[in-house]
């Protein structure tokens, strides 16, 4: 199911500015300097070397009870008794040098611009709409002080002269959510577009268990966008135009709304919520229509009378009636190339031209960066408006086209052309740097090794990828774990010197009917898979030791492995739980492991 994001960013344009205001007003920090501490006081009372709380030296010569000094401040006269801070007390806190109020003076009323937002005068941009100029954007403070968007210029300077009006920069805050969407393709989902002129739409669809559920990822992005010093919104819904009006329009800065759940969610939102057109707008507040619950039960044919087909078509596309498709924002960085076809075409010979000239137009994208592709993504659209898509991977990164072509010749059976072709895109989603290839072994006739990565390329484009591999050895004493699937075009690393069967088994199969001397002998009688085999001669045992850091359960484990030979002159691998004398080590069950040659 469909689950879309919608990001509002109400004060983009102001934060903007205040956050490069902050940039620019960081400074590195001056040294402070330190003066020496003069411990000798002199005539001073105090002393500046600090250690003691300031007192009057009088009151610390010679008199040292409390009741001694209030004795001799009460004989003194009214005018000669010092203050009780000059005696050390803090139950008399000294007057502030810059809050005395002067007696006979009116005291001064803050101005209306003292009023900060975030530590910052208010602010106001204004813009051009049509041929008039009018207040687009403005802070808290500015709004406190009777500000609004859609206010004339000249009407906003008159009220409020002194108040900061700068110009509006549209193509600056576009540049920053185009650089947020392209972040958010990057980190968060392949599907992210900007929603016009304040915020983003982020479709989680396959992807919100990767950031932890639809609840955290909401939560992260409000923290991320707090962080950047932007003030967001969020909302989830089923429909992009459901998000949308709720993010926009909701009561809290998180919304989200259950799935199936979207008509009760926006049902309580105004008309302005579903992006309707002025002239719509104005058209509902004459009829009445003043929440989108007004418009539900109301009939389509009428309604389109009364506001216009397209306020119809935004209220079924914030329904899910109607598809409102994200076009996602293009990664610049990834490798694209494109062909528009003059008429349709449909056979295999025609799609190969195609994807031919695509190759050599992406080689040379590919060659002027210094990349080599590592995947390949072809998309053909259709003329009924679908899409075909196909892709391939590689070994190693290359940009050989005859090669690459091959593997996507491979592709085309996939390819239903219906009633016809008539636009291809080739994306490279996956390369690596690619150096020039250093030809000097093959110019002094030396013998070098064939690259395996062409031929499992071919391999792999038949039988898929998780067929080819190669096997590599672990560090690891139980046979079952010391194998391991790696890369099939690297090599692995060298075996140890231990004799193993062939053919070794995932699972152990057990074996029934033993019939064995204890506690070394090999067996000499045993059924398996419901065969008995008679065996004519053995040797071991090889004992394997369980992997105590593994598991409880292996710390006394042990196997005693046998190489055994039957009359027909089968040669397998069988091994017995325990070493016969303690019971923790094993039940004394029989098990075949593998096959000789």
């Amino acid at each position: 199911m469909r689950r879309v994001v919608s990001l509002f960013l109400p004060d983009l344009a102001i934060e903007r500015l205040r956050r490069l205001e902050r940039s620019a007003s960081r400074q590195p920090e001056r040294p402070v300097l330190e003066l020496p501490v003069d411990d000798d006081p002199g005539a001073c009372s105090v002393p500046r070397g600090g250690g003691w709380r300031p007192g009057a030296r009088w009151a610390r010569e010679g008199l040292r009870s409390r009741a001694d000094v209030e004795t001799q401040i009460a004989a003194l006269p009214t005018h000669a008794q010092p203050p009780m801070r000059e005696l050390g007390r803090r139950s008399e806190a000294a007057s502030h040098p810059y809050k005395t109020v002067i007696t006979g003076h009116p005291t001064p009323k803050a101005s209306p611009l003292d009023i900060k937002s975030n530590g910052f005068p208010p602010l106001a941009l204004i813009g051009k709409a049509g041929r008039r100029e009018e207040v687009v954007a403005a802070c808290e403070g500015a709004r406190a002080l009777g500000i609004h968007l859609g206010m004339a210029a000249t009407h906003a300077r008159a009220l409020v002269s002194d108040l900061d009006f700068r110009p509006a920069e549209p193509e600056a805050d576009a540049a920053l959510l185009d650089r947020l969407a392209l972040f958010a393709v990057r980190r968060w989902s392949p599907i992210a577009a900007v929603t016009p002129a304040d915020g983003l739409w982020i479709d989680l669809a396959g992807c919100a268990h990767l950031h932890g559920g639809e609840e955290r990822f909401c939560r992260r992005l409000i923290a991320f966008c707090r962080r950047a010093g932007f003030t967001a919104r969020v909302a989830v819904a089923d429909t992009a135009g459901a998000a949308h009006a709720l993010a926009r329009f909701g009561r809290s800065e998180l919304t989200r709304v259950e799935p199936g759940a979207t008509a009760s969610a926006i049902s309580p939102l105004p008309i302005v919520a579903l992006r309707l057109a002025p002239s719509a707008i104005s058209a509902a507040k004459r009829f009445g229509f003043e929440t989108v619950a007004d418009l539900l039960p109301v009939a389509r044919g009428p309604l389109a009378r009364r506001l216009g087909l397209p306020a119809i078509t935004r209220l079924d596309q914030a329904l899910g009636a109607v598809a409102e498709p994200i076009t996602p924002r293009e990664d610049a960085e990834v490798p694209m190339v494109e062909r528009r076809l003059l008429e349709p075409i449909g056979t295999a010979e025609a799609i190969e031209q195609v994807m031919g000239d695509l190759l050599n137009d992406l080689a040379q994208v590919l060659q002027a960066r210094g990349l080599g592709a590592r995947a390949l993504r072809l998309t053909a659209l259709r003329v009924d408006g679908t899409e075909q898509v196909v892709g391939v991977g590689t070994s190693r990164p290359t940009r050989e086209v005859s090669h690459l072509l091959r593997l996507l010749k491979l592709r085309i059976e996939r390819i239903d052309p219906g009633m016809g072709l008539e636009q291809f895109w080739l994306v490279a989603p996956h390369t690596e740097p690619l150096d020039a290839v250093d030809l000097g072994a093959v110019l002094a006739g030396e013998a070098l090794v064939r690259d395996p990565a062409r031929l499992v390329d071919v391999i792999a484009g038949r039988i898929g990828g998780y067929a080819v591999y190669r096997l590599a050895p672990v560090e690891s004493h139980v046979p079952e774990r010391a194998v391991t699937r790696s890369d099939p075009v690297e090599m692995p690393g060298s075996w140890p010197a231990w004799k193993r069967p062939i053919r070794l088994f995932a699972r152990p199969e057990p074996l029934a009917r033993v019939i064995a001397l204890m506690p070394d002998q090999p067996p000499r009688r045993f059924e398996w898979r419901g065969k008995t085999y008679k065996i004519v001669a053995g040797d071991g045992p090889e004992r394997v030791h369980g992997e105590w850091w593994r598991r409880d359960a292996e710390v006394w484990a042990v196997r005693d492995y046998y190489r055994v030979e039957d009359d027909a002159g089968g040669r397998y691998w069988v091994f017995r739980r325990g070493d016969g004398f303690e019971e923790e080590t094993g039940d004394l069950s029989w098990w075949m492991h593998g096959v000789f040659g």
